[in-house]
């Protein structure tokens, strides 16, 4: 990032000399320009620079979604910058997120092309990033009822006892660090979070790796591109220079990355098609993934566009990138304020022990029982989750809020900004799960002032399968063990500082001492 930030500081330069000469041939021509012309009434923003725009305005300390809050407390909820060659809509107003996000959903329900994204997305073949069409349309359909809010039953059993048997091997993974290491050694929980996200994304989306090697590859590549997508690219900003894309590297380094996960993703679908030839086995639907899945749509010409290996490798992408980040995101963040905040821990693990009846196996009917766990979530993913909606293009011009958002204008939503914003919420940045007791707020699209998932045409289809895993997960946590932080740190003490990245990802690991509860 760092490095990023340098070169783009520099080719900054460079642009403003060009900038100088290029205005001064501006005002050298402006007697000629019809000075009867009237610009479109864009929402207010900051002024802008030649040829960056209000880009400068977004580099510097802090990260981008705060300054874009800080930014809309100077110009107002609904912000206009020009990021490079980019014309962005800012909206930071609950009000606002729904004219977009809903009463108008259908012209905001395009995405825009990235370079970056399309370098890694095979150029929108997925369904987080593809353009609003017939595609995007039977993709996300396919997406959602088959692959993440499956209709078959058999399909409901084979994902929950994945989760369920990964779940239990991180309960056991941390006994054994309890009884091999001294009973006062931190582990990263942190990082196993991640592991358990990760194992239940690939054994949902393609069963296993061809090879440790190749998992080990595959994985390492995935951090690296989340890596640079989440961080700063000149390209992106300025999509039509060429000599960009040579100079800031990052093009290079991310079709480099592209490569690496598209050979071994194309091994892991080939190989589910030579087990689907006749002799080789039976046709067992009841633990198909993801990938057969897919291979049995590919067949269904009723679609009207084929599904081929590369529609499959951009889909295996989303659940990776966008699923296992998210999730294991959502449970860092939701144990570190658990152990900031002791009261709570408490009283979450008061419920889940009565409810579980000392029987230490958490079933769904347990789950649905647990209230104040569920506050828990909610109030995590209030306070964490991705800190801006995916961004949306204008497909036409539109009057909103009383000015003009032209068409193939990015819009882009500052969930973070709203979950924080103290119009809605009482003391916006305390940990408080109580705030929901009683109250119908839900994260699931209706109330645009705690919108996690997004909401409308484009949130995100993966919510459900999620949530269920959080849960799961975070029961299972506060039923089998109490937690200590290490080296008699204070709670107050306790590092929360938050890093940049598609989704909410706090900058340093959660190391933890595990004491195991005995009912």
């Amino acid at each position: 990032m760092d490095d990023l930030l340098l070169s783009f500081i520099f080719l900054t330069c460079v642009l403003l000399i060009i900038a100088t000469t290029t205005a001064f041939i501006i005002l050298q021509r402006r007697p000629l320009m019809n000075k009867s012309y009237v610009g479109p009434n864009l929402p207010p923003g900051p002024a802008k620079l030649p040829i960056i725009g209000s880009l400068h305005r977004m580099l510097g300390r802090g990260l981008p979604h705060h300054r874009l809050r800080d930014l809309a407390r100077a110009y107002g909820p609904l912000m206009h910058l020009q990021l490079g060659e980019i014309s962005t809509i800012v909206v930071t107003s609950s009000q606002l997120a729904k004219e977009f996000m809903q009463t108008h959903d259908l012209n905001f329900a395009s995405r825009p092309s990235i370079p970056s994204a399309n370098v890694i997305f095979y150029d929108g073949r997925d369904v987080a990033f593809a353009a609003y069409g017939a595609y995007w349309k039977q993709m996300r359909k396919i997406f959602a009822q088959e692959l993440l809010l499956p209709r078959r039953q058999e399909r409901v059993d084979s994902m929950r006892l994945v989760m369920e048997e990964e779940v239990r091997q991180l309960v056991g993974s941390i006994s054994r660090h309890h009884r091999t290491k001294s009973t006062t050694a931190p582990l990263n929980l942190s990082r196993m979070l991640v592991s358990l996200s990760t194992a239940i994304t690939y054994r949902t989306a393609f069963g296993k790796f061809p090879s440790q090697q190749d998992q080990g590859a595959f994985l390492a590549a995935l951090q690296q591109i989340l890596v640079v997508l989440g961080g700063f690219s000149p390209c992106d900003v300025f999509p039509s220079s060429k000599l960009l894309r040579v100079v800031s590297g990052t093009q290079a380094k991310l079709k480099k990355l592209h490569r690496e996960t598209d050979v071994i993703m194309e091994a892991i679908i080939n190989d589910h098609k030579a087990k689907r030839l006749p002799g080789n086995c039976c046709d067992d639907r009841r633990n198909q993934d993801l990938v057969d899945v897919l291979l049995n749509f590919s067949q269904d010409h009723a679609l009207g566009f084929p599904i081929t290996n590369t529609e499959i490798k951009a889909v295996i992408l989303d659940i990776f990138l966008a699923g296992s980040e998210t999730t294991s995101g959502t449970l860092n963040w939701a144990m570190s304020e658990l152990m900031r905040n002791p009261r709570a821990m408490k009283k979450a693990q008061i419920e889940v022990r009565t409810l579980s009846d000392g029987k230490g196996i958490i079933d769904q009917a347990t789950l649905d029982e647990l209230q104040y766990m569920k506050l828990v979530v909610k109030e995590t993913l209030r306070l964490h989750h991705p800190p801006l909606a995916g961004p949306r293009e204008a497909r036409e011009t539109m009057v909103i809020g009383g000015y003009q958002i032209p068409a193939k204008s990015r819009v882009v939503i500052n969930s973070w900004a709203l979950g924080r914003d103290p119009r809605y919420w009482t003391e916006p940045d305390k940990f408080y799960p109580e705030r929901f007791l009683d109250s119908p707020i839900d994260y699931k699209g209706s109330n645009f002032e705690l919108i996690p998932f997004g909401a409308g045409r484009r949130i995100c289809p993966g919510l459900q399968f999620g949530v269920t895993l959080v849960n799961l997960a975070l029961a299972n946590l506060l039923y089998h063990f109490d937690w200590k932080l290490p080296d008699d740190m204070k709670p107050r003490d306790m590092d929360m500082t938050e890093e940049f990245s598609l989704a909410s990802k706090k900058k340093n690991n959660l190391f933890v001492v595990p004491v195991p509860y005995y009912p």
